[in-house]
């Protein structure tokens, strides 16, 4: 009997993030007392000013109706003079689309460049998105292992060992989802001019660049590596910086070329973005960076707890992240233990348990390509933050 749906949708893995973040938030619905650390969403509102922009534009009737499938152009320039001001990025408007969030610019992106068969690299531990939109795609990836005693950062040595005659692309994203990892600059631009000197094209995920702390400091590959040339894309969004994640707006850069194939993909499946989400986008802006600083902070304050809390936990190792709001505890050391009268063989099992018998809910590493870790998200309160860590601490004590 043939399948009931098409075999390149039947061999799609759903999002591993959002299936937690989902069974998480219907348990507490039901009533019990689950804390998700699965999401990767800010738990602060939407700035006022953000939200007024917005609501003003529900009452200008031009915002009733289609706008060109880029975006409009106030926004487009908008994000060329955000460009310039946050990573030294100079581009032009003619270079910029619109999408529906990030993770429609990556897989937009992935669609105007990939051929059948076409490899990517692919940092491991990675979002789980970026196999699945390669996939969708028609490429191939390859994770390249990172070394966790490096803090996961790649090296030009690792995606050197990687690459073969059918390397396309590298997906590069630093800060990095799920393990915090910051590539030093000097090292940004080694890994530039590797994929200059090998023609190979670099899809740059910035949607994290302002979540950054300590000494770390994240910088735009194409800015510090001019050898590469055009043949780099970048995309970012307004989501983690402003929490705006509901609001669905991210965006892709490229050369001209590369934007016209992506246009014409944009005008065939969603034609052009919420005017009303690209208003308050506009607001976000031209606005200055109080709100994430404010974030950020808070962020600082959640992730040192969070790793000193985890590293307290016997059988369980983190290093401090440097960014984004991730960390990425090792927790091999609990693994083949009796804990709450179970065995867990893997991160997978575990992290099933913990939801069954502590109502925590967590991303095991297989998601990221890397067993044996867990992803736990500081971007939720303060006392659900400790509360949740407390419960696990416990019940490893307990055994």
């Amino acid at each position: 009997m043939s399948s009931r749906v098409s075999h390149l949708l039947g061999g799609l893995a759903p999002s591993a993030t959002l299936a937690v973040d989902a069974k998480a938030k219907a348990m507490k619905a039901a009533g019990e007392p689950v804390i998700g650390y699965g999401a990767g969403e800010p738990d602060f509102p939407t700035p006022v000013h953000i939200v007024e922009a917005a609501a003003k534009a529900c009452y200008d009737p031009s915002n009733h109706k289609y706008t060109p499938t880029a975006g409009l152009q106030e926004l487009r320039e908008a994000i060329v003079a955000k460009s310039m001001r946050d990573s030294g990025l100079e581009i032009t408007p003619n270079q910029v689309l619109v999408t529906n969030g990030g993770k429609h610019a990556i897989i937009t992106a992935l669609m105007s460049k990939l051929d059948p068969g076409d490899e990517v690299l692919i940092p491991a531990p990675y979002w789980t998105t970026y196999p699945e939109a390669v996939y969708l795609a028609g490429g191939k990836s390859i994770p390249v292992m990172t070394r966790d005693e490096n803090g996961f950062r790649v090296t030009v040595e690792e995606l050197e060992r990687a690459r073969t005659a059918k390397t396309r692309m590298l997906i590069f994203v630093s800060p990095s989802n799920p393990s915090g990892a910051v590539v030093r600059p000097d090292d940004v631009a080694a890994i530039g001019r590797w994929a200059a000197e090998h023609d190979i094209w670099v899809l740059c995920d910035e949607i994290y660049e302002h979540l950054v702390y300590g000494d770390a400091r994240s910088v735009s590959l194409p800015v510090v590596a001019p050898e590469l040339g055009d043949r780099w894309i970048v995309v970012n969004g307004v989501a983690k910086t402003y929490a705006m994640t509901g609001w669905r707006i991210g965006w892709m850069i490229s050369a001209p070329d590369v934007m016209n194939a992506a246009v014409n993909y944009q005008s065939q499946t969603t034609s052009n973005m919420s005017n009303i989400s690209q208003r308050a986008a506009i607001a976000a802006l031209n606005g200055d960076l109080s709100a994430v600083y404010e974030m950020r902070t808070a962020f600082d304050r959640r992730r040192q707890l969070m790793t000193s809390m985890l590293n307290d936990i016997d059988g369980v190792t983190c290093p401090e992240p440097e960014g984004a709001f991730y960390c990425y505890p090792n927790v091999t050391g609990l693994l083949g233990r009796e804990l709450g009268g179970r065995h867990a063989n893997s991160s997978s099992e575990l992290a099933a348990n913990l939801l069954k018998f502590i109502k925590v809910a967590v991303v095991p590493g297989e998601a990221f390509g890397t067993p044996g870790y867990f992803r736990l998200s500081y971007a939720l309160g303060d006392a659900d933050l400790a509360e949740g860590l407390n419960r696990l601490a416990a019940f490893v004590a307990a055994g």
